[in-house]
């Protein structure tokens, strides 16, 4: 089966689009900030793990069951990479999915990430046609939260010491949107 790539999406002031070898420079920066890094996964980012990142994804499309898929977020202008999304296209349920997004610090705080992921959710139930998305923060991450909020989305659950984050347990709240909240509310 073909899977094709993923299509630009222009809005005021970014483009979403597939990496590009020549994000990797930007990408490594804000992958390796400990700022950014705070409430992820990954700690001690390392330049070889950008390269093989920025490659896989530069061939990688969206909608595969089971696989995470990274949208590099560019300023429209320049085509700099300030940030990235992360649509995770459950294995379980292929018609929900999960979502994330990393941004450098320079570019938080400024409606960046707003715009951007306010895109990926009309691509996922509107283009692609989902059923319902999700997302989890770090309780302690006051900006992820007040995101997640201001595009509407719900907290359906405090989840108790459900992630292993730099050896320590910490406590998530998982939000949702639902394609039936979404339509309502265009």
């Amino acid at each position: 089966m073909h899977h094709k790539y993923f299509e630009n999406i222009e809005t005021n002031r970014l483009q979403l689009r597939q990496f590009h070898i020549e994000d990797i420079h930007s990408f490594f920066a804000y992958r390796s900030n400990p700022e950014v890094a705070k409430y992820q996964s990954w700690e001690n980012y390392r330049y070889e793990q950008a390269v093989s990142f920025v490659e896989d994804m530069s061939k990688s499309s969206p909608n595969i069951s089971g696989s995470w898929f990274q949208i590099a977020v560019a300023l429209k202008e320049s085509n700099v990479l300030i940030g990235d999304c992360a649509i995770h296209t459950l294995h379980s349920e292929p018609r929900i999915v999960e979502i994330g997004y990393t941004f450098a610090t320079e570019y938080q705080g400024k409606g960046y990430a707003f715009e951007a992921v306010n895109e990926i959710l009309y691509y996922i139930f509107s283009i692609l046609n989902k059923h319902k998305v999700m997302a989890y923060t770090d309780v302690r991450n006051i900006s992820s939260i007040n995101l997640l909020e201001k595009l509407g989305m719900r907290r359906e659950g405090h989840l108790l010491q459900n992630f292993m984050s730099k050896g320590k347990w910490v406590d998530e709240y998982q939000y949702a949107l639902l394609k039936s909240e979404w339509d309502t509310r265009k």
